[in-house]
């Protein structure tokens, strides 16, 4: 809970949350244990999601979504991190691999693909990394060569979120033999298409309830129709669509800082050293303080941040500043309360443990905080 009043929801907001709110709750909180111990989470809470109205919710409403803004994507990733619940992709399905379509498909691929997006029956995943080519879209390998009516990919990618249980997948690709970002295309892949397989899920420090694993694709036809956007043409849409994904990303960071706080407060009250609560000694007072008064800091440029991103003119350095700035915040934080938990800090049961794990992937993906820093650098 913030000091400053967050003025940026209004009404509608306030009971969007606590419908995400009892959807945590409820669907996923009981069930999280065990899909972390499974590696993902079922397609049943995708479809449940769907129902609830809680999938691309900021999709228009003839789509079958709610019509929604930004606001409400940022509600949602907010519930889902104050939770610990690195499980279900949502965010990655509804706020990046949802906008790709909206923004830059035909009319045929939206009527195609959306619908089932808001509905939990097909599931999406972007599909950017390769083995040899992060942040640097440039050493991008995988490639598409025409052959009649339709063109055949080959490649391979790695860490992608939603990995195991992607139906849909926007994925990056090199034209042919060229060379250089501005050839790059987005095609979109669907997972019954022949040549395509999946390998095994990864075993990762953490975000354990995450499928994360790397895709092949072996002469996989795609036909013309599943081309996004024009041959060639995919680096400027990748780049309009980077920004938002990642203040995604602070925006989460953000909230689980705010709920390793709430945590602490409650453990340091209740554990006693020496006969006297934790939290009534000046070193846990302080430390605290300076928690929280860097949380408040963080929220206050998040929610401008949310404004600009809601009335599409965030612009990309101040993203970077987000992503880079609110992720070592993060890191911090679980870091500072976990040492305040003592040794029930190192375990698993405890959510701050997970936390702890949870956070350390976020300063990588989306653009390691090394290429943040430099997308901010450029503009000095």
């Amino acid at each position: 809970m913030t000091i400053l009043k967050r003025e940026i929801f209004s009404d509608y907001h306030d009971m969007y949350r606590e419908t995400a709110r009892k959807f945590f709750e409820q669907e996923v909180v009981p069930y999280h244990a065990q899909w972390e111990k499974d590696g993902v989470a079922p397609r049943s809470v995708w479809k449940k999601a769907g129902e609830m109205g809680l999938l691309c919710v900021n999709l228009p409403e003839e789509y079958g979504a709610a019509g929604a803004d930004r606001l409400a994507s940022a509600i949602l990733i907010e519930e889902q991190a104050r939770l610990g619940l690195s499980g279900p992709g949502f965010s990655t399905h509804s706020d990046i691999v949802a906008p790709y379509v909206l923004n830059h498909g035909t009319e045929e691929q939206k009527q195609r693909w959306l619908p089932k997006m808001v509905s939990g029956d097909l599931i999406g995943a972007i599909v950017l990394t390769e083995p040899g080519a992060g942040s640097d879209l440039r050493s991008i390998r995988t490639n598409i060569r025409e052959d009649g009516d339709s063109y055949i990919l080959n490649g391979q990618k790695t860490f992608i979120t939603n990995g195991q249980c992607a139906d849909l997948m926007v994925v990056a690709t090199k034209s042919g033999d060229a060379s250089g970002t501005k050839e790059l295309t987005l095609v979109v892949v669907e997972a019954t298409m022949p040549g395509f397989s999946r390998g095994q899920n990864f075993h990762k420090i953490g975000m354990k309830a995450q499928d994360t694993c790397e895709l092949f694709f072996d002469n996989v036809r795609i036909p013309k129709e599943n081309i996004l956007g024009e041959v060639g043409k995919g680096f400027p849409l990748l780049s309009k669509e980077l920004a938002w994904e990642r203040l995604q990303i602070a925006i989460g960071a953000v909230a689980t800082s705010a709920a390793a706080l709430d945590w602490t407060i409650e453990y340091t009250r209740e554990r006693k050293a020496f006969g006297t609560p934790v939290s009534d000694f000046q070193n846990t007072r302080f430390r605290l303080a300076e928690v929280k008064t860097e949380i408040e800091i963080a929220q206050v440029f998040i929610d401008r941040c949310i404004v600009e991103a809601e009335e599409e003119r965030l612009d990309p350095a101040v993203a970077a500043m987000a992503k880079y700035w609110c992720t070592e915040l993060m890191g911090r934080v679980v870091d500072q309360c976990l040492q305040l938990h003592g040794g029930y800090g190192y375990i698993w049961e405890y959510p701050i443990a997970r936390a702890y794990a949870d956070a350390r992937v976020h300063r990588i993906y989306g653009g390691s905080n090394e290429i943040m820093r430099e997308l901010v650098a450029r503009t000095l």
